[in-house]
């Protein structure tokens, strides 16, 4: 595959004629809440999405999925216990029947933290003119808040607490100002995502590893593969591993994942050169800014694979930590950077449409996550599917993470509910766009610089934070002694020549679907790769970083 070019994005989708509902727009949430009532969610509280959704009007209902799920997830039992925050909610309830220990003995009494004020985002604006969010331990019961340390503290359910809950399900519901009351297929980039089917909802997860882990373990059985591009990010091949199962590689283009090589794997499947494994039914895809291509597939590309997918009855994992880190185009060294959008509503309909906002099946489990938006060490994010999906997650949680730290979903709700709300996040959104597309031409612009031209290649990504080079390795003289080296040999001698010279790039190898040890990885006719990141160093040391692996190239190249 080529390494992956910016692309041009206007929305289309199949979804046309589904009537809707007035949308749900980010300014128009308070309003809509204020028409609900006061939430009123207390320790363990049961909650769903379907509490906090528009109503659906002409949309279809979900496919159903029993005939893909594993046996071990069809034996999963709601908790008895978890159960119980079903009937707390009467009020004067007295509950002795459940294991809640009392917040008398919680040794936090409170909880303050600064955050930026929009739109000043900085950490040196935060310092000067930050706001600072208070929560106390009994803020709810005193009529001060409706989420507290008394709650985010205690037990809480499978699905996550319902202030968060509330928050990510109308953020995936949420549209433009601009948005019609009927989906025609120019309008659907204005949508987040806006599931084009009923029954979905959403449940928080302790981040989108764990969400992958539960769903293997839904889907698949030991001895059997699942799909993937065919590099791929290393850790989703790693939990795989010890479960038994198999990764086969789809080939890519600048674009990702090739639906028409997804579709010849899939009509010439031989369980016999497979060791008995029936056709692969699941698809593991990052679609934007692709770990660690970062490749972004267009929204021609997106439905093709999706067509692809109802094909076949593939079910598609769709991972997007990336889908907000979609940047500026690329305009190249010395000309000046595009204006940025001028509005929520321009933000929006940029973005490429994601494979849930397509799905009309129910066919789509959407993994988001904070980690990459916000900070990966809250260790929150949230899947959306069908009700059926996620309350088969939810009943996983109940016996493995239980829910995500209270202390994290306590500080995202501080955050992005009571402090920043719908619009100031899209703000929050829109600056990190700006800010990735700087580290990013700062990366370009080094490799412009100082990277030999005839030994590596590149393209500028468009979403993402990784930039993936393609060495011409047959340049090297250790291909053309006799008898020549192989692939992964030289590819090493790089990586080491890239350490002495105190820089630190991924091998391409490592990230192969097949795994890094596989005979695919080792194949001397393939292509070989490195993966470099933009999202963590300051810009004098990419460059700096840049400037040495040029130096590290000409040296294994003999260029000097």
């Amino acid at each position: 595959m080529s390494p992956p070019t910016a692309i041009e994005v206007e929305g289309a989708s199949d979804t046309t004629g589904i009537a809707m509902p007035n949308p749900l727009t980010a300014n128009g949430v308070s309003s809509r809440r204020a028409k609900v009532g006061k939430l009123t969610a207390g320790v363990a509280a049961w909650t769903n999405s379907d509490n906090f959704k528009s109503p659906a009007h002409g949309k279809p209902k979900a496919r159903r999925w029993d005939h893909r799920l594993t046996l071990e997830s069809k034996s999963r039992k709601p908790s008895s216990l978890k159960g119980l925050g079903k009937y707390l909610a009467k009020p004067g309830m007295i509950s002795l029947g459940g294991g809640l220990p009392s917040s008398d003995y919680f040794p936090i009494e409170s909880l303050d933290i600064k955050v930026p004020s929009v739109p000043h985002f900085t950490e040196e604006e935060t310092k000067q003119s930050g706001i600072t969010l208070h929560t106390g331990k009994h803020d709810a019961s005193e009529g001060k808040g409706i989420y507290d340390l008394s709650i985010a503290l205690n037990y809480g359910q499978g699905m996550g607490s319902a202030q968060v809950l509330r928050f990510v399900t109308e953020h995936t519901e949420v549209s433009t100002p601009t948005m019609c009351t009927t989906i025609h297929p120019p309008d659907i980039s204005k949508l987040v995502h806006n599931p084009p089917y009923d029954d979905w909802g959403c449940t928080l997860t302790v981040g989108s590893t764990s969400a992958l882990e539960l769903s293997y373990r839904m889907f698949t059985n030991r001895g059997e593969y699942i799909m993937s591009e065919e590099y791929t990010f290393a850790t989703a091949v790693e939990t795989a591993a010890p479960l038994g199962v198999k990764v086969v590689g789809i080939r890519m283009d600048d674009q990702g994942l090739l639906p028409e090589h997804m579709d010849e794997v899939l009509k010439n499947w031989d369980p016999a050169t497979h060791e008995g494994a029936p056709k692969p039914f699941l698809l593991y895809t990052v679609p934007s800014g692709q770990n660690p291509t970062g490749a972004t597939q267009g929204i021609e590309r997106r439905k093709a694979i999706y067509a692809t997918a109802q094909k076949h009855d593939v079910y598609i994992i769709e991972d997007e930590p990336y889908y907000f880190l979609q940047m500026q185009p690329y305009t190249g060294p010395d000309t000046p950077p595009l204006p940025p959008p001028k509005s929520h509503d321009a933000f929006l309909k940029s973005l490429v449409p994601s494979l849930l906002s397509m799905d009309t099946d129910g066919r789509v489990m959407r993994m988001d996550s904070f980690s990459k938006v916000i900070a990966p060490g809250s260790r929150v994010g949230w899947i959306t599917a069908s009700d059926q999906i996620v309350e088969r997650i939810v009943r996983a949680h109940e016996t493995s993470t239980q829910n995500p730290s209270g202390i994290s979903q306590l500080v995202l709700y501080k955050l992005l509910d009571e402090g920043w709300g719908h619009e100031g996040y899209l703000d929050w959104l829109i600056n990190l766009r700006l800010e990735y597309t700087k580290r990013r031409d700062t990366i370009l612009h080094a490799c412009e610089t100082y990277l030999p031209s005839d030994v590596v290649s590149w393209n500028p990504p468009a979403a993402g934070m990784f930039l993936w080079m393609k060495i011409n390795w047959r340049l090297h003289p250790k291909a053309k002694s006799t008898p020549a080296e192989p692939r992964l040999s030289i590819e090493e001698s790089i990586f080491e020549a890239c350490f002495n010279a105190s820089v630190l790039l991924a091998r391409g190898s490592w990230f192969r679907a097949e795994g890094a040890g596989s005979s695919a990885a080792a194949a001397d006719d393939g292509d070989m790769f490195f993966r470099a990141t933009f999202a963590a160093a300051s810009s004098d040391k990419m460059v700096e970083a840049i400037r040495r692996f040029g130096e590290a190239l000409k040296g294994e190249f003999k260029l000097e």
